[in-house]
């Protein structure tokens, strides 16, 4: 299952930008993997919450965007999504199209909180 390999990078990388932000809380992470990758999405969710379970990450949020392929038509350049493995280009009706997106695996964003100072305890400046 490299699934668990792709949950693994993801919180990799959660921690490298929260080592970047001391006193803060990782909340929610983005990524976008193409519909081509070969990315299963329950295997991931289940991979990411077997690896933060019991950790510091607990509780924190995997969105994952699934991006359809696309294509351009090498004919009349025109860019168009692939739908059921449908490679003809719905601008000149060609069918000499190249992949250009779908099998990508990026992070999107993070979600952080920051830790604030507690104020109880302390007299008020009035």
């Amino acid at each position: 299952m490299h699934e668990m390999g792709i949950a693994n990078s993801i919180l990799d990388g959660v921690a490298k930008e929260l080592r970047q932000r001391p006193g803060s809380r990782a909340v929610k992470v983005g990524v976008r993997i193409g519909e081509l990758a070969g990315v299963d999405p329950d295997a991931l969710s289940f991979a990411f919450e077997a690896l933060t379970l019991d950790t510091p990450l607990a509780g924190l949020v995997l969105d994952v965007e699934y991006r359809a392929p696309r294509s351009r038509c090498r004919d009349c350049s025109r860019e168009f999504e692939v739908r059921n493995f449908e490679l003809l280009c719905p601008g000149c009706g060609g069918v000499n199209a190249e992949c250009i997106s779908g099998d990508e695996m990026e992070f999107a964003y993070l979600e952080v909180e920051e830790d604030e100072p507690c104020a109880a305890g302390r007299k008020s400046s009035e």
